[in-house]
């Protein structure tokens, strides 16, 4: 790192960082808004803003990403959701579980195997969570018998975490490093303090071919899920 970006300006760099994280909420809020009215089963929807919102973990930190998941998931109640504060503090959950796991994993060793354990364990994390709070939750404010919501936790719940996990895992690793590097071209993060977080590009084409040929996959599990294939 140069003495010029070691001597930033911290009122400057916070204000920046504000700017970034407020752009953030609002492109996960957009997100949200067009991938909701696609539904699973008529109730479930594979939304993407958690790939977005635990790209700016990955940067940020877990701090800075529980915050946008908090705004997006307000903006969620006032706005387009129908599941009232039950569901806003699900999508927090949800989305928490998922990227607070996978960005201190990362926090703690910066290279590519970290933040791919990362995203992995916040799938689980997120998994179980989910489908512990569906089993305590969803007859309350679905209206449906407990026994109905225990036999839909292996064949629903279950797959739909696990696939929604996965598209938004391969979604960061395909997203991640071409934001990253433009977000250090144009000044709005800093640039590398050492040479250790270097990417071999064989390797990252790698993880980006196995990203796509996974994300194609989940689609169309999900899909396939949801009766449209």
């Amino acid at each position: 790192m140069t003495k010029k970006s070691k001597t930033l300006n911290d009122k400057s760099f916070t204000t920046k960082k504000i700017a970034i994280l407020g752009a953030v909420t609002a492109l996960a809020y957009i997100s949200t808004m067009l991938t909701s009215p696609i539904k699973v089963f008529e109730f479930l929807s594979c939304d993407i803003k958690d790939a977005i919102i635990v790209i700016a973990s990955l940067i940020f930190g877990p701090l800075s990403g529980f915050i946008v998941t908090v705004l997006v998931s307000v903006l969620e109640f006032f706005t387009i959701s129908q599941t009232g504060v039950i569901g806003m503090v699900m999508n927090i959950l949800s989305t928490a579980f998922f990227i607070v796991p996978a960005s201190l994993i990362y926090k703690y060793k910066k290279t590519l195997t970290s933040a791919v354990i990362g995203l992995l364990v916040g799938t689980v994390f997120m998994t179980i969570a989910m489908l512990l709070w569906n089993y305590l939750f969803t007859p309350l404010y679905m209206g449906i018998p407990r026994e109905a919501v225990v036999s839909m936790l292996p064949t629903v719940f279950l797959p739909f975490n696990v696939i929604k996990g996965g598209i938004n895992t391969t979604l960061a690793l395909i997203l991640y490093k071409p934001l990253v590097t433009v977000m250090r071209k144009t000044h709005l993060i800093p640039t590398k303090e050492t040479s250790d977080n270097k990417l071999n590009k064989g390797r990252y084409v790698l993880v980006l071919v196995v990203s796509l040929i996974l994300l194609a996959v989940c689609v169309l599990l999900l899909l396939f899920l949801g009766g449209v294939i």
